[in-house]
């Protein structure tokens, strides 16, 4: 890979469509990070295999299964990310059928960065959880959960040098916009 233009994965990401059918939509997700892990997971595109790219904080891990959304790239020029809410943890590398409900918009600055882009964070609910099958829309989380999250992901991303700053929660309409326009960037980039 060059330093100048990174190219597009050609394994996971190519070969799963973004959306399924249902209504409402289905989406594939791939969970890099199991709930309750410290390890941080990321896809190695030139070994095409998934490596650990840091452990976090003693006494800091991930609340929920987070991955990503194949088939699409967000401002960040990585692929959607997605926070899972399942009844157990996952494993790497899991492909999950699953519904967005809705999204916790932000924006996070690098160490050293001049400019805040967006990382977005969508939030959706796996298609076989009974935990939460009847779940459809963000407004019915408790809001004290989304909160630690939002907290989760302020306290990781600073220990890493970055700012993470939550700009608004919306529901699943919004982060069906949101896949959509990653979907159409990765087409572009193709």
């Amino acid at each position: 890979m060059t330093a100048q233009q990174p190219s597009i994965p050609t394994s996971l990401y190519i070969k799963l469509p973004a959306l399924g059918a249902g209504d409402p939509p289905e989406v594939h997700a791939i969970v890099d990070t199991p709930k309750g892990s410290r390890h941080k997971y990321k896809f190695d595109v030139d070994l095409g295999l998934f490596r650990l790219e840091r452990v976090l904080a003693e006494g800091l891990s991930f609340p929920f299964n987070f991955g990503y959304i194949p088939s699409t790239l967000g401002e960040d020029g990585d692929p959607l990310d997605v926070l899972l809410l399942m009844d157990e943890p996952a494993f790497v590398g899991c492909l999950v059928v699953c519904r967005l409900i809705g999204v916790i918009e932000a924006k996070q600055v690098e160490a050293g960065a001049r400019r805040a882009e967006r990382n977005d964070r969508l939030v959706a609910v796996a298609a076989k959880a009974p935990l939460h099958e009847r779940i459809t829309e963000l407004r019915q989380i408790e809001p004290a959960l989304l909160d630690e999250v939002e907290h989760f992901f302020i306290a990781y991303t600073s220990i890493q040098g970055k700012r993470f700053t939550p700009l608004r929660r919306a529901g699943a309409a919004r982060a069906r916009r949101l896949l959509a326009q990653g979907m159409k960037a990765f087409e572009n980039k193709k």
